[in-house]
């Protein structure tokens, strides 16, 4: 008997039908999507929460971000429209995946990075697709402006998220979600750094719902696609920041953003006004989360549920079990939280914080049974 296998091949060919791509474009794909929506079964009972708590662990990508879901549209579109190279501005997840993208589609990836400012984890995987990596001596805001200033002399297409085809492959994990739960949740709370993800999220929301958003002014100029509506609700966007790097609680840009959650490093996010809608829209709200707290949660979700995210991922969670203890969640609903990052891009914060755990004895039996028994109780 012959067998027919269908070989999922990425986010384009699945979702072709909602991008604004057309039918002959060539997918530059590395099979990203498809990642797991997890639910948190030993932390909700620790913290009392009798609702539904998921998360969508984006750290399963193939570059170990969310990244790759808008890179992949993004590197598509220029690649279709003849480009042979892209230039990004990165904390190091979005650098990582231009360059992976970019080896993919043979093109050349310029990425600049902020002196210093940089996980290893993330600056290795730039390195190693073969990406041209320029370090400059400022921080994300002042790379932000420099691609923008280059790209206006220079033939390089940009793929940070003010080009509107990364939200719109970003968008696709609210498909996901809402083809996992057969609806959207009542709540979806999100790191925002450059806040192009929790826009792009809205936007996926919104389009299954059948809803207009004014988070979709952006992309106007994309219509033409499939917009069929698959569910009835829409969630409430809640953005959560690290408190040294919270542009949207102070009310305007950070000048020296700092915090251990190096991928939301952002003083002056480039979605902005987009995020601002979304909060406005979805009758969500942002707020900040202190990186004490921030490592606390990284560190607990690892042990409880077995889920290693980087510090900026945990900030979404950190922020909704603090709501979820003070009632703003309300109790029984369905919240989603997003894991943007593998927690194997910054291993060196949990070195830091020490190695709990670790027992050294000498290389006999009695002794490795005895510090057994001793943990066993």
């Amino acid at each position: 008997m012959t067998r027919t296998i269908t070989r999922y091949s990425g986010l384009v060919e699945h979702y072709r039908a909602r991008l604004p791509l057309t039918a002959d474009t060539r997918a530059i794909s590395l099979a990203e999507g498809r990642t797991p929506l997890i639910k948190l079964e030993n932390l909700a009972r620790e913290i009392g929460f009798e609702g539904e708590l998921y998360v969508k662990f984006e750290g399963l990508n193939p570059t170990g971000s969310f990244k790759d879901r808008g890179m992949t549209v993004a590197v598509t579109q220029a690649v279709h429209e003849g480009a042979r190279a892209i230039i990004c501005a990165s904390t190091g997840n979005t650098s990582a995946a231009a360059a992976a993208y970019a080896a993919r589609a043979g093109i050349t990836a310029f990425v600049l990075i902020p002196e210093g400012k940089i996980a290893l984890g993330k600056l290795a995987q730039a390195v190693v697709h073969g990406a041209v990596v320029v370090q400059i001596r400022g921080n994300f805001d002042d790379g932000m402006r420099l691609v923008k200033e280059v790209a206006e002399t220079s033939p390089v297409a940009i793929v940070n998220s003010i080009n509107p085809f990364r939200l719109q492959g970003q968008k696709t994990a609210a498909f996901e979600i809402v083809e996992a739960l057969g609806r959207a949740p009542d709540y979806h709370c999100i790191p925002v750094g450059n806040a192009g993800n929790i826009s792009a999220h809205w936007i996926g929301y919104s389009e299954v719902s059948g809803f207009e958003t004014a988070a979709n002014v952006l992309t106007a100029e994309l219509r033409g696609y499939d917009r069929s509506k698959l569910v009835d609700n829409r969630p409430k966007m809640v953005g959560y920041q690290a408190a040294g790097s919270a542009p949207f609680m102070r009310g305007g840009p950070v000048r020296d953003p700092e915090t251990v959650a190096t991928a939301i490093r952002i003083g002056d996010p480039q979605s902005w006004d987009l995020a601002w809608a979304v909060q406005k829209e979805s009758g969500g709200w942002f707020d900040e989360c202190a990186d004490a707290d921030i490592l606390a949660v990284q560190r607990r979700l690892a042990e409880l549920d077995g889920v290693f995210c980087e510090p900026a991922s945990a900030t979404s969670l950190c922020g909704a079990i603090r709501d979820i203890k003070a009632g703003r969640i309300a109790p029984g609903s369905t919240v989603v939280c997003t894991l943007t990052g593998n927690g194997l891009k910054d291993p060196d914060i949990i070195v830091k914080g020490g190695l709990q755990g670790v027992v050294e004895v000498p290389a006999e039996r009695s002794a490795v049974e005895k510090a057994l028994l001793a943990r066993l109780g």
